[in-house]
């Protein structure tokens, strides 16, 4: 049991035997009233969002959750398919359960499982991760007063700002969590 105080952004409760992740928390003191926590909470099944407000004695069951290490194999228009390094099982998630991060992934990726039940529900990928561009516009000489981007094409098809002097052909570093441009590989 996670107490009021133990609530923290990143935390995965059980909610109506289904696991959600914290995603904001937003702690009220009222004068002489006790504080309140509202907290809004992603389902990690089906993406659905939850908002919830905690009193002060209130407590949240803590999902039982095991991470564990599995390889990105491919994608088609509905699941995305993986191999858990250590048993060699293959599972799949749904795209839309990945909440954008499908955008990232390339063939041979390894990522964090988060299983619940001793099912996997969720994929974290490495914060930082090397792409390819594919396609990208010229930067053009003169247009640089300022700090000015051009959208470029990564291998995995995404699409990101980034800064002028990079080329198709390069290979950048994407912080996938902001999916921003980092540096040049």
């Amino acid at each position: 049991m996670l107490s009021f105080n133990e609530i923290k952004t990143g935390r995965v409760i059980q909610w109506n035997n289904e696991p959600y992740v914290v995603v904001k928390t937003d702690h009220h003191k009222m004068g002489r009233g006790g504080a309140v926590l509202k907290v809004k909470l992603k389902n990690l099944i089906n993406g659905n969002i939850l908002e919830k407000t905690y009193q002060g004695n209130d407590k949240a069951d803590e999902a039982e959750t095991e991470t564990k290490k599995a390889n990105f194999l491919y994608k088609d228009a509905d699941n995305a398919y993986f191999m858990d390094n250590s048993s060699y099982e293959q599972f799949s998630l749904s795209l839309e359960g990945l909440g954008g991060k499908e955008i990232y992934l390339k063939d041979g990726t390894d990522v964090d499982t988060l299983y619940f039940n001793n099912n996997p529900v969720a994929i974290d990928l490495p914060i930082k991760m090397k792409f390819k561009v594919i396609t990208a516009p010229p930067g053009i000489k003169g247009n640089s007063a300022g700090n000015v981007n051009k959208q470029v094409e990564l291998e995995s098809g995404a699409s990101i700002n980034v800064p002028l002097f990079i080329n198709e052909g390069d290979e950048i570093i994407v912080n996938t969590d902001t999916g921003e441009y980092v540096e040049r590989a």
